[in-house]
């Protein structure tokens, strides 16, 4: 029994609930806190360009330019305005950009911000949608016209590989005039204008060639199976070459019949060259050659369907160069699975997507939030004359936000607007949860123990209840073909309430009953 003046004792739950919020707050801020870093981040990098051969890469946060700290975005552009500002057309300066990891210095001309763009370090790791952070958004039209089955596919198409390329918060949906011509809208949370222009453009066609003939082609026609995991997918090798890492990647492929018996046709006539054929096979995307694999004597006019792909990718660390291998190899094994883009594409449309209208609506759903809880806080204690009971809902109401947020940071969650309402939902049911508790911890029938393994067993079965209601509108059942209309639009907002209910039956609520119980004894 606690006794007036007597200090709360911090039981499992409790300390459950203390754990997971500072967890949270770690998984949010990072440790030291993003918001206590100087300098400026770089958002993109124009590739085959001198400074992304030097190094630089989206993500780099910049903390010196030519010795001078870089404190702000605006020092950063005050010192490269003083830098390249009286430049002449085809003159040149030196710049040294220092940033946390590395040191680039090289003579760069005025058009150096045309190649890179940087911007304010967030204060958070958390990640946000389309609505909320500003992205780009395009219209494209395909070289022919469309009919509804048409667009279904290239869209369908067109999500696997977006997705595929790690591309967060991406989103397509259909576009028809006023005259009937059909379009395919994208938009993609974070990215910038030119980094989807370049994507779209590609038409992402696969072929394999022995000399001029074709061997096979992208797509389940001539491909039954592409290995993605395990001993069928792997990093095989790295090492160094000319002041560069280079990483070597292999997968196995399954060819139809119909593509190995073609395999044996073309390669019967061809001559032994030692242990290998004469001629190579080459691997092109885009019509782009991207590797040229020697074919061992041993196939030569045989029906061989298990094909080893390989290629590589580079960078200027290893790590940079098995994240390069790693998004090739799945670039590869997208295309081949899917086969090449059924149309050429045209952006008829190219759009950034301002946050401004996004972050006053959070705004004013955060004010709301927070008035909500703090309105119900001083019902309670009107209800419940006990201030404690007051101050313990609106603790454990926050924690149960803060606990959302930090799993969402952690995984990487792209809070969009939807998702906010979610986290609204969640507040909603928390509170409702935490009034069955005390009010069966009111009832003198029986014994407090009693009375709260009765409240939160009325709280298990209403989230089993919302659970179950919820996961369709996720999309994790689409691999059964369970899902609902317009889920998509729906899935942030029933992924943050799973979470947020999954937290309070696991960890908030067993701590609230916890703290209830001992303020009643």
């Amino acid at each position: 029994m606690v006794c007036r003046g007597e200090k709360m004792k911090l039981t499992f739950k409790i300390w459950l609930l203390i754990i997971f919020a500072l967890l949270s707050l770690i998984s949010i801020f990072s440790i030291p806190p993003m918001f206590l870093k100087e300098g400026v981040v770089v958002q993109s990098v124009k590739k085959n360009t001198t400074i992304f051969d030097d190094g630089l890469r989206k993500g780099d946060i910049i903390t010196y330019v030519n010795g001078e700290k870089v404190k702000s975005l605006n020092d950063f552009q005050r010192i490269i305005q003083e830098s390249l500002g009286n430049l002449k057309e085809n003159q040149t300066t030196k710049i040294a950009i220092r940033t946390q990891t590395k040191e680039i210095i090289n003579l760069y001309g005025k058009d150096l911000m045309e190649d890179f763009s940087v911007g304010k370090i967030p204060p958070t790791r958390l990640k946000t949608g389309l609505d909320i952070r500003g992205g780009a958004r395009a219209l494209v039209k395909a070289d022919k016209p469309l009919s509804d089955e048409n667009l279904d596919d290239l869209i369908a198409i067109s999500e696997q590989r977006l997705n595929v390329y790690g591309l967060s918060d991406v989103k397509l949906f259909k576009v028809t005039t006023p005259s009937g011509e059909r379009l395919m809208g994208i938009e993609i949370a974070g990215s910038t204008p030119e980094d989807l222009e370049a994507l779209i453009e590609k038409q992402g066609k696969f072929e394999a060639k022995i000399g001029n003939e074709t061997v096979f082609v992208g797509g389940n026609k001539d491909i039954t199976y592409v290995g993605r995991a395990g001993q069928d997918a792997i990093i095989s090798e790295c090492f160094s070459r000319e002041g560069n890492e280079v990483c070597n990647f292999q997968f196995v492929i399954s060819l139809s019949e119909k593509a190995a018996k073609r395999h044996a046709e073309i390669t019967k006539n061809l001559s032994i060259n030692g242990s290998y054929l004469s001629k190579n096979l080459d691997l092109y995307l885009d019509g782009k050659l991207i590797d040229s694999l020697r074919i061992s004597s041993g196939l030569r006019g045989e029906v061989a369907t298990r094909i080893q792909i390989s290629g590589s990718g580079s960078g200027t660390t290893r790590q940079e160069a098995i994240d390069a291998a790693r998004a090739q190899m799945k670039k590869l094994q997208t295309v081949l699975i899917t086969g090449s883009l059924p149309f050429k594409l045209k952006i008829v449309k190219l759009d950034k997507i301002s946050p401004t209208l996004g972050h006053q609506f959070v705004r004013q759903i955060i004010k709301a939030g927070i008035l909500a809880i703090i309105a119900v806080s001083i019902i309670v204690f009107v209800r419940y004359r006990k201030f404690k009971l007051s101050l313990a809902l609106i603790s454990v109401s926050l924690s149960e936000v803060l606990i959302i947020l930090g799993v969402a940071a952690l995984i990487g969650w792209n809070l969009d607007l939807p998702s906010i309402a979610g986290i609204i939902s969640t507040i909603g049911t928390g509170i409702d949860s935490q009034l069955i508790i005390l009010d069966e911890a009111q009832d003198r029938k029986e014994s407090i123990k009693k009375r709260i393994k009765k409240a939160l067993f009325i709280i298990v079965t209403a989230f089993t209840t919302t659970f179950v209601a919820l996961i369709p509108l996720t999309g994790f059942l689409s691999f059964m073909r369970i899902g609902a209309a317009s889920a998509g639009l729906l899935k942030g907002f029933a992924v943050t309430t799973l979470i947020g209910i999954t937290t309070g039956v696991l960890i908030t609520r067993p701590a609230f009953a916890d703290i209830a119980r001992q303020i009643e004894e």
